[in-house]
């Protein structure tokens, strides 16, 4: 078995990235004909429960719909408290045959134009394709829950996760907590007085059902107690 600081890191794609903030949104704003919505009951089904994308019309001379630009836009925030909890926006644009009715209980159809994601990475453009190509990555909808209860419930265990940062941290640092979790592994953030950055720290092997990842949390902290401990990070 290769050293753990050897290891590849691998990290989600922009599609995969997209997929999941729309599985997990609890809320998005709806931006159509002149109107601003606010939409909150996204709980278990994502804004693609109430959205149905597709593939743009083919439009001809004999077709005369209405095409209803339509914008929606979603925020990613870090479910635990860490510093600056934004992590990412995406925007979904594309054309409905109506006008969006904000109180329909069904879902609207919408014809797709782009998805943009954007981040302290940059911008990046994905496609209809793309996203229908990519599975959901199966820690999406638990992501929130499972990171939450590590730090509320298990806070003592957490900073051994510094052990596991490669290369070795400087000191000074005031607070790590992670920051994000998805199928290849878990993002630590590293708060010093003035400033932050993230670490990832992968998993084994990617994670194929969310059963498998309390184990490889679990792999995490078990490697992290075999290191030793050299100075301390945290003042």
């Amino acid at each position: 078995m290769r050293p753990f600081h050897t290891r590849a890191v691998t990290t989600p794609t922009a599609a995969e990235r997209v997929r999941s903030i729309l599985a997990a949104a609890h809320s998005m704003s709806v931006v159509s004909d002149g109107q601003h919505a606010e939409v909150r009951r996204l709980d278990g089904a994502g804004a693609m429960g109430h959205f149905h994308l597709h593939a743009p019309f083919e439009d001809t001379g004999a077709q005369t719909a209405t095409r209803v630009p339509v914008r929606l836009e979603l925020t990613d925030i870090a479910p635990t408290p860490v510093r600056d909890r934004l992590r990412a926006r995406v925007t979904v644009t594309g054309l409905l045959a109506a006008p969006y009715d904000a109180e329909a209980t069904k879902s609207t159809c919408m014809k797709f134009g782009q998805a943009v994601l954007e981040d302290d990475q940059g911008r990046a453009y994905v496609t209809l394709q793309a996203l229908e190509a990519t599975e959901l990555d199966p820690v999406a909808t638990s992501e929130a829950g499972m990171l939450t209860h590590l730090v509320d419930d298990h806070s003592e265990v957490v900073p051994l996760l510094l052990r596991l940062v490669r290369p070795y941290p400087e000191g000074g640092i005031l607070r790590a907590l992670p920051v994000a979790m998805d199928r290849h592994g878990v993002t630590l953030r590293l708060e010093y007085p003035r400033s932050h950055r993230d670490v990832r720290l992968p998993f084994n092997t990617p994670v194929t059902d969310i059963d498998q990842a309390g184990p490889q949390i679990h792999a995490l902290l078990t490697t992290a107690r075999r290191l030793s401990h050299t100075g301390h990070l945290l003042t």
